[in-house]
């Protein structure tokens, strides 16, 4: 049985992803050191280390995506990474809150904002293999995928704090006093897949104007 040659439009001879990945690495390592809570920066780093891990997997079978997939991706690695750190809630944020006249620390809304970038890579995909001739479809897809990840993923942060419970908990779960908070974060997500999506319609027209 021979393999299905990866199409021409996911080959990505670029050294940016392969930057990206060493500053992840730098960053990593350097936060790896003296959390404020070493329970919630491993649970808040596992899922990114995984998301790490397959791309790395998937670039090496040849499933490579463009630098503005990868620059979108990117974000929210770094971003969560630094939550990690910190807790999101305590992640020095100021000049952002201050400026919108934000009462709360909005770091992790603007990160669960960037889970929604992944949608980019996921339409660039299908487009670049043809799996989906309406094109109605292959942009309501993405969408879909990344609200069921951000519904799923309020799950699982429920679980993890009534399972943990105390401090650790209530960290991973960072809801600063927000009843609404995890509508409010799945609506982040599915905002940002909506932002990446539109960005893809602008770049993709333009790329076939080009053509």
């Amino acid at each position: 049985m021979t393999s299905t040659p990866i199409p021409a439009p996911l080959r990505n001879p670029s050294w940016l992803p392969k930057l990206l990945l060493v500053g992840y690495l730098l960053l990593f390592t350097a936060l790896a050191f003296t959390p404020y809570s070493r329970a919630t920066w491993v649970v808040e780093n596992l899922p990114i280390v995984l998301i790490v891990v397959a791309l790395v997997v998937l670039y090496r079978r040849g499933v490579q995506f463009s630098n503005t997939s990868y620059l979108l991706m990117s974000v929210l690695l770094y971003m969560h990474t630094i939550g990690g750190y910190y807790t999101f809630e305590r992640v020095p944020f100021d000049w952002f809150n201050d400026f919108f006249g934000f009462k709360r620390n909005m770091y992790d809304r603007v990160a669960h904002f960037s889970v929604g970038f992944y949608a980019y890579p996921l339409i660039e995909y299908t487009d670049a293999r043809g799996l989906i001739r309406s094109r109605f479809l292959s942009y309501l897809l993405p969408l879909c995928v990344i609200g069921t990840v951000a519904m799923s993923y309020e799950i699982i942060e429920w679980v993890y704090a009534a399972t943990a419970g105390g401090a650790s908990g209530a960290e991973f779960l960072g809801s600063q006093g927000d009843i609404w908070d995890a509508q409010k974060d799945m609506l982040a997500d599915t905002s940002g897949a909506v932002a990446a999506l539109l960005l893809y319609a602008v770049t993709n027209k333009r790329q076939r104007t080009d053509g």
